[in-house]
């Protein structure tokens, strides 16, 4: 839940903007005489009351956690501006041949794995700033939900995409769900209710647009970006954030988020249902037989999955 800039003081939830509660707004019209001396101010409960208001973010824990396989990575390996297809996959980077034959947990892993210390870099400067303003937004564990599915929706689609044409790059980062964050933001600021008005969003809403356009154009001009996985993220994030919007935009409508969470998940599992199903896969938690042209592939083909002088050049979305 966002804080008062001015006081510290807890706002209204889907609140946004200046993030400065009523009674400082008032508090300092007074100051400039814009108030009666005897106008009533509102009760509002004091910074120093809330007891259990956590003194990490949601954002800082999820940094944490990429820094901290970052560093795992680059203790094990050799270099850590540009590490090894082989690397990467045994780190649980998102290879189509793998994820559709049964490694699905790739779908989630890869989100916190990164191809080297400049991606790892951009990722994370994108999300200490998008990720603060979503928590800010929704709170701690619809923010932590909304990531974690946009990273899935993400991998889902980078899987989809690659499975026929390039089924064993294998793609990594936290781009995607970041992505994600963005189009929630989006869907939030165009379809929610909020306590300032409209036109104080717009500028927030202008940097958010062009984050999505700029970084879009940027991953179809260069090679070896995930975009794929950019879009996937950015319309799960979309729809989640518009879904929120409409049925529960208040923190306290939480048995509604959870119900469109469960839709989400749901609908997610249905996409690599089908995806297992066009390639004639049993949908199953372990290996099996992958063939891009829906015929069973030679085992033999698995091994290039794990030899990093046969894998094509990682896919980063940055």
């Amino acid at each position: 839940m966002a804080n008062c800039i001015r006081c510290g003081r807890q706002l209204q939830g889907f609140s946004f903007g200046k993030k400065i509660c009523p009674w400082c707004v008032q508090h300092e019209a007074a100051q400039r005489g814009e108030v009666v001396d005897d106008a009533r101010q509102p009760v509002m409960r004091t910074p120093w009351v809330r007891h259990n208001a956590p003194t990490i973010g949601l954002t800082q824990i999820i940094f944490g956690i990429n820094v901290a396989v970052f560093l795992g990575m680059a203790l094990s390996g050799s270099s850590i501006m540009d590490f090894s297809g082989a690397e990467l996959v045994r780190w649980g980077a998102n290879v189509p041949a793998l994820t559709i034959s049964g490694e699905w947990w790739r779908l989630l892993t890869n989100v916190f794995v990164h191809g080297g210390l400049l991606h790892i870099a951009f990722n994370m400067w994108c999300l200490w700033n998008l990720g603060a303003l979503c928590e800010s937004l929704y709170g701690r564990w619809t923010y932590a939900t909304i990531y974690l599915s946009c990273g899935i929706g993400a991998s889902l689609a980078s899987a989809a995409w690659s499975a026929a044409s390039s089924p064993y790059r294998p793609s990594v980062g936290a781009s995607g769900a970041i992505f994600g964050l963005a189009g929630a933001l989006i869907s939030a600021f165009k379809l929610g209710e909020f306590s300032v008005p409209r036109s104080a969003l717009s500028g927030t809403l202008r940097s958010l647009g062009a984050f999505v356009v700029y970084n879009l154009i940027f991953g179809f001009a260069l090679p070896g970006i995930d975009n794929a996985a950019h879009i996937g993220g950015l319309i799960t994030g979309l729809i989640v954030g518009a879904l929120i919007a409409l049925i529960a935009p208040l923190q306290e409508q939480a048995p509604r988020r959870a119900l469109i969470f469960l839709v989400v998940i749901l609908a997610l599992a249905g996409g690599a249902t089908q995806l297992a199903h066009h390639y004639y896969i049993p949908l199953r938690l372990r290996k099996f037989s992958f063939a891009p042209t829906n015929r069973v592939v030679s085992p033999k083909h698995f091994e290039l999955a794990t030899n990093s002088s046969a894998l094509p050049p990682p896919a980063t979305p940055d």
